[in-house]
């Protein structure tokens, strides 16, 4: 398994490289999604919290391997749009990662005592200001670590845009299979590097809820 790791290891490199570029940027979207689907979820406005509830229902309770192909295949189909693989995959994890980061933005502001709220219109602050100014900072506590989970979650997940041609690490890895007739043990380094990966980060993620915990 070293040979093969040592004689083939720019093509994990670049699958490495081509995994956490994706999860990185859409992690990063999907934070910006969830924050909009959260606050509409929130919103008094029942046309908003409709559309966002909808819209987090629909996205859960799909594989994404079929939100996947409908975003590549769909875009091709109903917009004409010879869309980039790679492009494709970052929309579809994206609009994925967006739901449950709803969920997860939506629970850690509602955590937040019903007073703090209170307490910043007594001052005269707007609503948006309160949230901004005194209900978000307190929020970010608790929403911190669960956004490094679902970090965590897509890196893993990610693993799926392979079947539409993303050079990501699987991808790379089906490629090192067939060009060394070796059919375990690159799928055993493909493990090996995605077990490292995540357990890091889940350490990382433990020392951070430990200092968040201390400076409370």
């Amino acid at each position: 398994m070293l040979e093969i790791l040592i004689k083939y290891s720019s093509y994990f490199i670049t699958g490495l490289k081509s995994t956490l570029g994706l999860s990185i940027i859409s992690v990063f979207i999907g934070t910006i999604i969830g924050s909009l689907l959260a606050l509409m979820k929130l919103s008094k406005h029942k046309p908003l919290k409709w559309i966002s509830a909808i819209y987090i229902e629909i996205v859960r309770g799909t594989p994404m391997i079929t939100q996947l192909f409908i975003v590549y295949f769909g875009s091709y189909v109903l917009f004409g749009l010879d869309m980039n693989p790679f492009v494709a995959g970052i929309i579809a994890v994206s609009l994925n990662s967006g739901a449950y980061v709803a969920e997860i933005i939506r629970s850690g502001i509602q955590s937040i005592d019903k007073g703090q709220m209170e307490a910043g219109r007594s001052l005269g602050m707007s609503q948006g200001m309160t949230m901004k100014e005194i209900v978000m900072p307190q929020a970010v506590k608790n929403i911190l670590p669960s956004l490094c989970n679902e970090f965590i979650t897509v890196i893993k997940e990610t693993s799926i845009v392979s079947v539409i041609g993303v050079t990501d690490l699987m991808y790379n890895v089906n490629i090192v299979r067939g060009i060394s007739f070796k059919p375990l043990e690159p799928l055993l380094i493909a493990a090996v590097i995605y077990f490292v990966l995540t357990f890091g980060l889940s350490k990382a993620v433990n020392i951070l809820e430990g200092k968040m915990k201390q400076s409370d």
